[in-house]
């Protein structure tokens, strides 16, 4: 496929350049007083290598956010498990309507969270679990506000900070 560009300068026949293979590529193109130019191959070496790291520590921190996730929640139903043996068997006295009701001691802020912490109560672990999964996402959006300041482009970072703004303005607005 063949992209048609505007010439940098006006020429008297209007015609347009086809763009070569490496013109195509993300990071070949540079800003320059408003019109387009072609960057130097260290140019574009050096913006392909950006582009790699903050890719990099995007899928790290998706990653990371995971994994910890899963771990704090395995962590928070065995703690749960071992203080209420109960809880084990499939058939029982224990009703699960009753353990995942409304009525069942649960931390529902970050008080109570940090309270049922620091007592070693498995559902606050279990809860802290999901707080690690839920914020994961918002993380990466804040990394992606970084990686755009570290690639220089600033609407980008501006247009993202904005994402994050909303995003933590929904929690706060929500109560969390």
């Amino acid at each position: 496929m063949t992209v048609m560009n505007e010439p940098s300068g006006s020429s008297a026949s209007g015609a347009s350049r086809p763009l070569g293979p490496g013109d195509q590529s993300r990071g070949a193109l540079g800003r320059a007083g408003g019109r387009r130019r072609q960057l130097s191959p260290a140019e574009a070496a050096l913006m392909e290598e950006k582009v790699r790291k903050v890719e990099v520590a995007i899928s790290l921190v998706l990653r990371v956010g995971v994994m910890l996730s899963v771990l704090v929640i395995a962590a928070g139903l065995g703690l749960m498990f071992a203080h209420h043996s109960a809880y084990l068997p499939l058939r029982g006295d224990v009703s699960y309507k009753a353990l995942t009701s409304k009525g069942t001691p649960f931390p529902h802020s970050i008080a109570s969270l940090g309270h049922s912490l620091a007592k070693g109560d498995g559902r606050g672990v279990v809860v802290a679990g999901v707080f690690i999964l839920i914020l994961t996402p918002v993380l990466r959006v804040a990394v992606g506000v970084v990686s755009f300041l570290y690639e220089k482009d600033l609407p980008m970072a501006l247009v993202t900070l904005y994402v994050l703004a909303v995003l933590v303005g929904s929690f706060l607005l929500a109560g969390v």
